[in-house]
């Protein structure tokens, strides 16, 4: 295992948030952590986001991959260079404030709804996220609110895993993430390198008996070719 100056732990040691205190902690003390652990140790079933708890605070993660003892491949984490670990109280203290004033920006400016499901939400349930991950873009001028996006927790969860399994995670090219639909899906090229495009239908109120007989004539795994079927019937 690495052996880490006195003042590169001080600073880590600093961490006293639970979820990226685990993950700097298992790694201190084994070299690496792996989702895997994380999910059957600290029960964290969304280990991108735990590892992306670790980067916003300013410690640098690397992604890697190993095989578990089935021989399956797997994504694992450690430290990349700590010599540009960032100030954690100062981080902290400035982020915790601009939050909620960029929250504020956020909703002013594109109302209380998730950028990605299009879904109207009670304000304190969005999460705030930069447009393109922190790990390829860094820190983005807060003053610009088009930098940034309002998410529910499972369209932020679901951008994580995504992004991280994404081919631009190692060439970090800014531009690239620009014209994803993760970043910007008002306007999109692409969704994580792939030639696809994503309409997302959202049943609510008298609508869901709507999808119960859909459901219920068709088959959930039919759903998706059926709607496609009556758009390209609709559209002749």
């Amino acid at each position: 295992m690495t052996n880490y100056s006195k003042e590169i732990i001080d600073k880590l040691n600093t961490i006293r948030s639970k979820r990226p205190r685990t993950v700097i902690q298992h790694i201190l003390k084994h070299g690496y952590v792996t989702t895997e652990e994380l999910e059957r140790l600290y029960g964290y079933q969304h280990a991108p986001r735990a590892a992306r708890d670790v980067r916003e605070l300013g410690v640098p993660l690397l992604t890697f991959y190993v095989k578990n003892e089935e021989g399956r491949r797997i994504a694992a984490y450690k430290f990349g260079d700590l010599s540009k670990i960032g100030n954690y109280t100062n981080k902290v203290s400035g982020r915790t404030a601009l939050s909620k004033t960029l929250k504020k920006a956020l909703v002013e400016k594109y109302g209380s709804r998730c950028f990605v499901y299009m879904q109207p939400m009670d304000e304190n349930l969005l999460q705030i996220d930069h447009r393109v991950p922190y790990e390829i873009g860094g820190n983005e001028d807060i003053t610009e609110v088009e930098n940034f996006m309002l998410l529910s927790p499972s369209a932020n969860i679901a951008k994580s895993w995504t992004c991280e399994h994404c081919s631009n995670w190692v060439k970090k090219d800014k531009s690239f993430c620009l014209s994803c639909f993760w970043a910007c899906p008002e306007n999109y090229t692409h969704i994580a390198d792939k030639k696809e495009r994503i309409i997302t239908i959202t049943f609510t109120g008298n609508e869901i008996e709507d999808y119960n007989k859909l459901i219920a004539l068709v088959g959930l795994d039919k759903a998706e070719e059926t709607i496609k079927k009556v758009i390209k019937k609709y559209l002749l």
